[in-house]
């Protein structure tokens, strides 16, 4: 009773809030839902100026941190709110006025167990910038009496094992929670649960958009960005996938100096990569930056499945080397192999106009259900891949295709993918960042190389083969315990240990003898690859 008192109290501010906007949107809800329609028009304020994705974005702002995290979630869910909508939702802003400093030293002395004139030479006061859940201060790491520097990777060389950087390079950002945020994100992700179950037992209908699912993915990406240990672990994750590679600099870790609500990375100085006039202005070619960008982005997804899942101009840097310097690792996306190869093998499909594969490719996947018509499915896909036939390359948006394949998939009864939905605004966001460095250049035509060579090596006939025998091998692997685990039981049914229905032991039997024939067969199938293999290396 308290719970649902109190969340009906947080409703009639958020109706209120909502309404002054005029982000109620009745006329969207009158199929949907036309009682709470009617309601959302008596209190919706009239005239009010903007996009409606402006209106709810400005709505979402005055909520609060929970809010706009949610906004910045839904921006990803275009199947939900729509293109429009969600393009205006991508644009939210996640800033708040700062908390004291004197609040922000308390939170880093008592994490880190030590005054703060110890951890740091200096600390700015001023926050250089300030979230809904942390803000950033910059400091310069505090030397130890023997006047070293410290210890720890950020203090090493590059790669964490060289010798100590020059003396400037002890310059570090440090980020720390805002006070109080884990209690009021647990309070609204209350709400959001309530609101969500209430909305499905008043209208049974709103059950296919999955409301307790997009709560669920936004209380686990929230959980993730307030622990920063983990935004530690994923910096350095990225930083080790691109080690040696100079045009994608990640800053490193400070692990002395970082805890569950304090991180210490390393500062980065650029401008930021949308900020063209500047950048030409420090010598560095746009065009060139933007390459660097586009073969990043790709071996993030493609090669590594680890990608940073926010890189907007304010998060993306050009460093004084004219090399690209991402930061804010909070929001980070993931892609097991099956998910890159059915990505490629779909790319591939759309560029080359076969519909048919790209269908294909989604039955395989599993991601429509095998009852589905694939015919219909096809002419699905032509209807999305035909209008960009004829565009030329730098009109193509592979994160608006992407992002229409995954509404046209809801109707044919394909469970949401949210590696595939948070991959789809990520793509968005870098084709926005493409753009502004140069608009007559596609992102993804720079990197054609790059994936060319990637689906020779993953996905041509050779790769094919090599899969296979894999497959075969682990087969094989397990087929002696398979074999010694049938003979126990064929041991025991002999010697009269245990009574087995006949059945049963026909079953044994049965079992034994199919998997010694497709030892058999496997063996053969191998023996030819290798033999085919051979064939293909001696050509």
């Amino acid at each position: 009773m308290i719970r649902t008192i109190r969340n009906v109290v947080r409703l009639i501010v958020i109706m209120r809030t909502l309404g002054r906007h005029d982000a109620l949107f009745p006329h969207e809800l009158r199929d949907v839902a036309p009682g709470v329609a009617s309601f959302a028009r008596l209190i919706s304020a009239k005239d009010v100026p903007g996009r409606p994705g402006e209106r709810l974005a400005a709505a979402l702002r005055d909520l609060g941190p929970s809010f706009i995290k949610l906004g910045q979630i839904l921006s990803t869910r275009s199947d939900l709110v729509g293109e429009a909508i969600a393009a205006d939702l991508a644009e939210l802003q996640d800033k708040l006025p700062p908390f004291p400093a004197e609040e922000a030293r308390r939170i880093i002395e008592a994490e880190l167990g030590r005054p703060i004139d110890e951890l740091y030479e200096s600390f700015d006061e001023k926050p250089i910038a300030a979230a809904s859940i942390a803000q950033v201060h910059f400091a310069v790491i505090a030397k130890r009496p023997d006047g070293a520097d410290p210890r720890g990777d950020y203090a090493r060389g590059h790669d964490g094992r060289g010798e100590p950087d020059a003396p400037h390079c002890r310059e570090v950002a440090v980020k720390v929670l805002r006070p109080g945020i884990e209690l009021a994100f647990r309070r609204d992700l209350d709400l959001f649960r309530w609101l969500s179950e209430l909305a499905i037992t008043v209208q049974p209908r709103l059950k296919r958009l999955r409301p307790g699912e997009v709560v669920q993915i936004f209380a686990d990406t929230v959980r993730m960005e307030m622990d920063l240990r983990m935004e530690a672990s994923a910096a350095s994750e990225l930083a080790d996938n691109f080690r040696g590679d100079d045009a994608f600099n990640v800053p490193r870790v400070d692990w002395d100096r970082t805890s569950q609500r304090v991180l210490t990375l390393e500062r980065i100085r650029g401008i930021k990569v949308d900020e063209v006039d500047r950048i030409r202005a420090a010598g560095f070619d746009p065009d060139d930056v933007l390459a660097q960008a586009s073969s990043s982005f790709f071996n993030q997804v493609f090669r590594d499945g680890f990608f940073h899942a926010d890189l907007h101009p304010g998060n993306l840097f050009v460093n004084e080397n004219g090399h690209i310097a991402p930061v804010d690792f909070g929001i980070m996306g993931r892609l097991d192999r099956a998910t890159r190869y059915y990505l490629a093998d779909m790319l591939l499909g759309f560029l080359n106009g076969d519909y048919r594969r790209v269908a294909e490719v989604h039955f395989q996947a599993g991601y429509v259900p095998a009852h589905q018509n694939i015919e219909n499915f096809t002419q699905a896909c032509r209807a999305i891949g035909e209008p960009l036939m004829n565009k030329p390359l730098h009109e193509i948006s592979i994160g608006r295709l992407l992002a229409q394949l995954l509404a046209v998939t809801e109707q044919f009864e394909m469970e949401t993918q949210p590696q595939l939905l948070l991959l789809q605004k990520s793509m968005l966001t870098a084709e926005g960042v493409g753009r502004a460095l140069n608009p007559d250049i596609n992102m993804w035509e720079l990197a054609r190389p790059l994936i060319e060579d990637w689906m020779r090596e993953h996905r041509g006939p050779e790769a094919r083969v090599v899969g296979e025998l894999e497959g075969i091998m682990n087969a094989l692997r397990t087929l002696p315990r398979v074999v010694k685990a049938t003979e126990m039981a064929a041991t025991l049914v002999t010697e009269g240990g245990v009574k087995l229905h006949p059945e049963t032991v026909k079953g044994l039997l049965d079992g034994f003898i199919r998997r010694r024939q497709r030892m058999m067969w496997a063996m053969w199938v191998a023996t030819m690859a290798f033999l085919t293999l051979l064939v293909l290396a001696v050509r």
